[in-house]
């Protein structure tokens, strides 16, 4: 395995922190307004510039491109990954790029999955930046976790699919242009296990879906992103907003959730990496007990923990996005299960180590910990909660030994 940047990913790395030193950083308190569901003025602005310096689409997997004809930037996830740990330096400015959650898992669905027409009608919107867009699959009334859960009905009758259901925490789905979600139901509640599920486009302002209500993260609204319980009753949409085929559904959410999974955790070594740069910033120029905090043999032991912890994972997160190329997603799902257990666990003690080295002020909003504490504390539960990928990879960890002890009683 070679984690050594190409010369591309090098340049382009140089062109994303020039970028954010020169927009994102000083606009930084503006990428957030609380409770206001229009769009920041600012990344409105930001977006343009951010297409004419070929900043764009970074994101889409060189495989994926190639695969389905969809331009993209032509990166490897080996090669995103440092592009990505640049702009999870700002929460929320990936967006600028036309790289952030759920429309890039959106894109990449549409892009394997989709047909000419669905591409057309949504796919390149959405590459252009022009719509945004959301994915239903958690359901509030079964533990969301196993997908195969999920009780939303997608009942075919003649040439229309009818959709009745409940779904919550439909991130993006706040957003005023949100114009698609991509919802999870069942098909066949009798077929096989795993074979029950279908995936539909269905255009936000169909008749029967209504947005119920807005849920806050540990207190934030993450306006105008939002997270929102949507009630979809008697929703019709044509048999060709499908996608794939009926019965498709979990095999899609599989290969969905693979890049979204280390998307964030990418983004995530790039918080991490802020809070450590924040904290150290702020401990040489701190005084307590007549010595600077630098000087505290427990601030260099959380220094030192913070580096090691962080270079840890994200060489673990190179070593996911090096065997997704070489090997595809089904192969790398382990490698992929592990840094989605280790990168919000890491980059929560690490921001936690930051707030606690800025006293009060650490709580305060002069500085971003409270919303980064937020956002790694809730990625320890979306894309699949520490427990599923934890079993997962004990599974996978076992299973030699399993099968070897089957043999010997025999």
């Amino acid at each position: 395995m070679d984690f050594n940047h190409s010369p591309k990913t090098l340049e382009l790395r140089e062109r994303v922190r020039t970028f954010m030193d020169r927009h994102i950083y000083p606009n930084e308190p503006h990428f957030f307004h609380d409770d206001d569901w229009t769009p920041p003025k600012i990344v409105l602005e930001l977006k343009p510039k951010a297409r004419e310096a070929g900043l764009w689409n970074l994101f889409l997997p060189l495989h994926t491109s190639e695969k389905s004809g969809v331009k993209g930037a032509g990166l490897t996830n080996l090669e995103y990954a440092p592009l990505a740990e640049e702009m999870g330096k700002v929460s929320g400015c990936s967006e600028v790029f036309n790289c952030s959650a759920p429309d890039t898992g959106n894109m990449e669905t549409l892009a394997l999955y989709g047909t000419a027409e669905q591409k057309k009608r949504w796919l390149e919107p959405l590459l252009d930046g022009t719509i945004r867009s959301a994915f239903a699959m958690t359901e509030p009334e079964v533990a969301s976790s196993d997908a195969t859960n999920i009780t939303t009905r997608i009942e075919r009758v003649g040439d229309e699919y009818v959709i009745n259901g409940r779904k919550w925490w439909i991130s993006g789905a706040g957003d005023p242009r949100c114009a698609v979600y991509i919802v999870m139901g069942k098909t066949d509640f009798n077929g096989p296990k795993h074979s029950q599920q279908s995936m539909v486009m269905v255009p936000a302002d169909t008749p029967g879906v209504t947005v119920k209500r807005h849920l806050k993260v540990l207190g934030f609204s993450d306006a105008p992103h939002g997270h929102m319980e949507i009630i979809f009753e008697n929703v019709r949409v044509p048999v060709s907003n499908i996608l794939l085929g009926e019965g498709r559904g979990f095999e899609i959410a599989q290969g969905r959730l693979g890049p979204g999974r280390i998307h964030h955790c990418m983004r995530l070594i790039g918080l991490a990496e802020r809070c450590l740069d924040l904290m150290c910033k702020r401990v040489v120029n701190r005084v307590a007990f007549g010595k600077p905090l630098s000087a505290q043999t427990v601030t260099q032991e959380r220094i030192a923990e913070a580096r090691c912890r962080i270079d840890m994972a994200r060489l673990l997160t190179l070593r996911a996005a090096w065997m997704m190329d070489n090997h595809g997603n089904k192969v790398a799902k382990n490698d992929i299960a592990m840094i989605k257990v280790v990168a919000p666990g890491m980059a929560q003690q690490v921001i936690d180590w930051a707030i606690q080295a800025h006293g009060g002020g650490g709580l305060s909003q002069d500085f971003p910990f409270a919303r980064f504490l937020a956002s790694a504390r809730t990625l320890r539960i979306a894309d699949g909660p520490d427990e599923v990928h934890r079993n997962a990879i004990a599974k996978n960890e076992l299973s030699a030994h399993l099968a070897a002890a089957q043999l010997s009683t025999r």
